[in-house]
C-alpha cells in the first residue's frame, strides 16, 4: 500500500504534527499552492481556518481527498456545493472552544452588568462618579443556538443565576438540562422579556442575516445583545441603528460580516457597543489542543474507525445527539 498523504492548508504558526512522523507523508500549502495539491491529498487538514481559499479550490470531480478536518467550530467557510455534494468526510474541533466561548460571554455579560467600561472611561478622565448597576443574578437570557457552544453558555449563565432559554432549529420537549429547547420559531416570543441575547448558533442559509431591525425592535430598551457566532447572522447597519437610537441597552460583536474589521469602520465609534477580534474561543494553548484533537482523529482515520464530530454537510454542523 503506498504512502498516504496529508495536506495542511495554512502554516502561520505551523501545527505541532509531531506523533505522525513518519506515519504520512505531510505536504504544507498556501492559497496559491492548494489548487495543485488537494488532488493528490489523501487527508486535508484546514489549520487556516479564516480562508475561503478550500471552498474555492475544491475539485469538482475527479481525485480528491477523503477526508476532511477543519481547525474551527464552524464550517460556512468549507462549504461548497462540490464539497457537500461528495463522499469527503468533513470533521470539525467540536470540543475545544465551547468553554472558552461561555466564560467569554459570561464576562461580557458582568462586565455590562457592572458597567465595567464606564468605570473604565471614568478612571481615565479621574473622575469619581458613584452608579447603580444592574444585578446579573435573577436577569434572563435568550441563547440562540443549542448545539456545544450554545449549551456551554446556556450552563455557564445559569451558574451566575440567569434564567437561560435556549433556542434551537427544532423544538425538543424534556431537554435533560434545560428542561426544553425552544424551535426558531419560538424567538420572537423569548426576545421582549429577555436582558441578554446571545448569538452562538452556526452560519446557515437559515441564520444568515436572523438578527435585523424587527428583532431589535422586539427587545426591551434595557437589553444586550452578544454576538459570539458568525458575523453575517447580523445585519449590521440595523444594530447599529438600534444602539444609535437606544432601543436596546447595548452590545458586543466577536464576529462581524468584515473581518478584520476595517479601522475606517463605523462601528468602532457606535456607542454602547464593544468590540473584540474573533478571540472568544483562543485561550492559552488553544494551538496546541487543536493540534491534539486532529492527531487523535488521525489514528481513528489510520485505524479505519469511525471518525468524531462529522459534521452533518446538509445542515452544516455536527448533529447534537
Amino acid at each position: 500500500m503506498s504512502e498516504r498523504t496529508l495536506l495542511v492548508f495554512g502554516t502561520d504558526p505551523e501545527p505541532r504534527l509531531d506523533r505522525l512522523t513518519g506515519r504520512v507523508r505531510i505536504v504544507t500549502s498556501d492559497e496559491q499552492s492548494l489548487p495543485e495539491l488537494l488532488p493528490t491529498a489523501d487527508a486535508l487538514l484546514v489549520w487556516d481556518f479564516t480562508s475561503d481559499a478550500v471552498r474555492a479550490a475544491w475539485p469538482g470531480g475527479g481525485p480528491r481527498p477523503g477526508w476532511v478536518h477543519t481547525a474551527s467550530a464552524g464550517v460556512d467557510r468549507l462549504l461548497c456545493p462540490e464539497l457537500a455534494g461528495s463522499d469527503t468526510v468533513v470533521t470539525n474541533a467540536r470540543g475545544v472552544f465551547e468553554q472558552p466561548i461561555a466564560e467569554y460571554v459570561a464576562g461580557l455579560v458582568i462586565a455590562m452588568a457592572k458597567d465595567f467600561p464606564g468605570s473604565w472611561e471614568l478612571q481615565r478622565q479621574r473622575r469619581w462618579k458613584h452608579r447603580e448597576t444592574m444585578r446579573v443574578a435573577g436577569s434572563r437570557a435568550v441563547v440562540v443556538g443549542s448545539g456545544p457552544i450554545g449549551r456551554a453558555i446556556g450552563r455557564t449563565l445559569m451558574a451566575l443565576g440567569v434564567g437561560t432559554d435556549l433556542v434551537g432549529r427544532t423544538e425538543r420537549e424534556d431537554d435533560p438540562e434545560f428542561g426544553r429547547v425552544h424551535g426558531s420559531a419560538a424567538l420572537d416570543g423569548l426576545l421582549p422579556s429577555a436582558d441578554w441575547v446571545v448569538c452562538a448558533a452556526p452560519l446557515t442559509d437559515a441564520t444568515r442575516g436572523m438578527f435585523h431591525a424587527s428583532v431589535f425592535g422586539r427587545m426591551k430598551p434595557s437589553a444586550r445583545f452578544i454576538n459570539v457566532g458568525r458575523g453575517p447572522m447580523v445585519v449590521e447597519k440595523d444594530l447599529v441603528d438600534a444602539l444609535l437610537a437606544r432601543t436596546i441597552g447595548g452590545a458586543a460583536l466577536d464576529v462581524f460580516e468584515e473581518e478584520p474589521l476595517p479601522a475606517d469602520s463605523r462601528i468602532w465609534d457606535v456607542p454602547g457597543l464593544l468590540v473584540s477580534p474573533h478571540m472568544s474561543g483562543d485561550t492559552i494553548g488553544w494551538r496546541n489542543a487543536l493540534a491534539e484533537q486532529f492527531m487523535d482523529n488521525f489514528d481513528r482515520w489510520a485505524a479505519g474507525e469511525p471518525l468524531l464530530n462529522v459534521v452533518d454537510k446538509r445542515l452544516g454542523y455536527v448533529p447534537v445527539a
